[in-house]
């Protein structure tokens, strides 16, 4: 259940064999390959070197480890790039983002798709029956470095096709635009230019179809690769390497081309990315946030259909976030087993060994920079190994209780027309799920018009767009559904519903939001009843027919229940936010733990885990048949029982 990311491009071949053993020696089963070494496969057009990768390849089988395999599109090569310069992304300002680093390519680009094709059918077509190989990865981490969206040339074209494609006459597109506004009129599809450096805001349903074009070439360009890899490959799974936080194209269409889903998990170096306070930035920053892995972990489960994996594990110090601190000691080995208990397949560690050189030499891996000696990471990556051997094979993730919603276009929407500048979908999901996990409540990710059945309690923070899908999917859940502010508020054109928000949901609800208000920090209003604590951020003011549950300080409606689906008309504040979980969770029927902020719980089959992030000592349930760690619980250790 363990794996390793290795570069055998990078070390003297004299390594290879003994890096091989010692994997295998450590418990390593695994190892992913090749994700960024076109230079090396042809070092020119036409030109091509596989002895090395030939080698490396037996070499690895030959010591029982089985092989990922990349597809070294994230990293065009230089003779390329001076070829096709077209290839090349450019920024929201309209600059070129060149070579030097990786992820250096538009997926508009026509030139870009053939030639990607063209190494992705070379390598498949060499590799695809090797005998150690079991699955593979497509390109590496799409998205990453704000690389979903690119504004040149390339992308202008291939935007305006799309658009003659979704709604072939200017008449439909400037009907769906609202073009009549400012004159934004357009006579021809040729007119249509790309919606940055305007004097003001650009059109918003303008910027939300160059969002979902974007996102529709990342699935179709994965697609494509998907596709040449099964026809010289057959029987080998595909995953891709998802990167957290990064939002900008819907994962589960992408998904939908993959056996499994994998992602890249670093939860200290993404306490820097998400919003938290600096007050939570400085708690977190040796351990991470108790739900930022497990929160991954948990979509990309939803992702992969049920398969996930992490392919690149952080083991130590990363290198690209503003800070970054060495972990505790105990926590490589705590977010292994978390990845575990949340239904990973395998745990892959990134990487090998810590490169001394280029960009990453300051990121830790399983060995000490240049060197055949265990990292602190390595060491715990090693215990890992023997407690798996002692604990036996792990039972099947089952369904969890509670279902959170997730829409990658309210991420998209709310960006393009935030209306509050502190406004956040990410945040706002992510806080959710946190006041779930802090009930001992396991969640499940679901994607926008899926099925809700066999779910106690359904939560929705935010769907921007309720499409008949998703309006069935919640209309027939079959337990409680609660539904989050500003949902429905917008339809598939950036239009406000003709009933007002909800929208479809109006008549589930029985709510109308007639107006919102935004609240700067600093600004909040009360609420009370059945529920206690403050609105922030948003609050909408409601005419409802529903049960009023809880009531702002006007007297205003800010929870209500209409059979079994209860709205909540504001962004809330903590208090807020666990009163009315808990009352959900209450109607719901559920069972909840509820946890001190430092401890999570996660269960897999007959396994309970638990896991202790904080800096205190915390005991597990009376009677619990310990089969993992002690009744109590450390701080950074595991435990789990029976």
């Amino acid at each position: 259940m363990l794996g390793v990311c290795y570069y055998p491009e990078h070390w003297d071949e004299t390594r290879w064999a003994e890096d091989a053993r010692r994997m295998v020696e450590l418990g390593i089963s695994f190892v992913r390959i090749g994700e960024f070494a076109w230079s090396r496969l042809e070092p020119s057009r036409g030109t091509f070197d596989f002895g090395w990768l030939d080698r490396s390849m037996d070499i690895l089988t030959k010591a029982g480890l089985k092989i990922v395999l990349g597809t070294p599109t994230a990293t065009p090569p230089k003779w390329l790039v001076d070829e096709h310069p077209d290839i090349l992304p450019y920024d929201e300002e309209g600059k070129v983002r060149g070579f030097g680093s990786r992820r250096h390519y538009t997926f508009s680009s026509e030139t870009w798709w053939r030639e990607s094709g063209r190494i992705v059918e070379i390598v498949a077509e060499r590799y695809g029956n090797h005998p150690g190989l079991v699955g593979w990865q497509t390109d590496n981490e799409y998205g990453c470095h704000d690389t979903t969206v690119s504004w040149g040339a390339e992308d202008l074209k291939s935007f305006k096709r799309w658009l003659r494609l979704r709604y072939q006459s200017t008449d439909q597109l400037n009907e769906a635009w609202g073009s009549v506004f400012w004159s934004m009129e357009l006579s021809s599809f040729d007119e249509v230019v790309l919606p940055n450096l305007t004097v003001t805001e650009p059109n918003p349903a303008t910027r939300l179809d160059f969002w979902r074009f974007h996102s529709d070439q990342v699935a179709a360009y994965d697609r494509m690769q998907c596709e040449i890899i099964r026809k010289h490959s057959p029987e080998r799974w595909i995953t891709h390497n998802f990167m957290g936080f990064v939002s900008d194209f819907d994962h589960f269409k992408v998904g939908d081309n993959l056996d499994l889903a994998s992602w890249d998990s670093y939860p200290i170096g993404f306490v820097e990315k998400f919003p938290f306070s600096e007050d939570e930035r400085n708690r977190w920053a040796e351990t991470s946030h108790p739900d930022i892995a497990p929160y991954h972990h948990d979509l990309y489960r939803a992702v992969g259909k049920g398969r996930f994996w992490v392919m690149e594990q952080q083991p130590g110090p990363v290198n690209w976030a503003p800070w970054n601190p060495v972990p505790k000691p105990g926590m490589v080995r705590l977010w292994t087993w978390e990845a575990l208990a949340h239904g990973a397949d395998v745990v892959s560690y990134f990487r090998w060994r810590q490169a001394p050189f280029a960009q990453e030499q300051m990121h830790a891996g399983l060995n000490l920079a240049g060197l055949d000696e265990f990292s602190p990471g390595g060491i715990e990556a090693r215990q890992v190994a023997e407690e798996l051997r002692t604990l036996g094979p792990l039972p099947d993730t089952g369904k969890a209780s509670v279902a959170l919603v997730f829409d990658y276009q309210s991420y998209w929407t709310t960006m393009i027309q935030p209306q509050g500048k502190d406004f956040r979908y990410e945040e706002l999901c992510f806080r959710w799920y946190e006041g779930l996990r802090r009930l001992g409540l396991d969640v499940d990710f679901v994607r926008p018009g899926a099925s809700l059945e066999g779910y106690a309690l359904v939560v929705v923070p935010c769907m921007t767009e309720v499409d008949t899908a998703a309006e069935t999917a919640l209309a027939q859940a079959t337990g409680h559904v609660l539904i989050g502010a500003r949902t429905g508020s917008r339809d598939r054109n950036f239009v406000i519903p003709a009933n007002l928000p909800p929208g479809p949901l109006g008549s589930h609800t029985g709510n109308r939001v007639i107006q919102v208000s935004t609240l700067r920090p600093g600004l909040s209003d009360v609420v009370s009843g059945s529920v206690s604590g403050a609105g922030i951020r948003w609050r909408e003011y409601l005419e409802t027919s529903a049960t009023v549950l809880a009531r702002f300080a006007n007297g205003d409606p800010a929870l209500t229940e209409k059979e079994r689906m209860l709205y909540l008309a504001c962004w809330a504040d903590e208090t807020l936010l666990s009163s009315v979980l808990t009352l959900a969770a209450e109607k719901a029927g559920l069972s909840m733990l509820p946890v001190p902020d430092y401890i999570r719980i996660r269960r897999r089959g007959d396994l309970t885990f638990a896991f202790n992030y904080g800096r205190e000592d915390w005991a597990v349930p009376a009677g619990a048949k310990m089969a993992l760690g002690e009744a109590v619980l450390k701080p950074q250790a595991v435990a789990a029982w029976r």
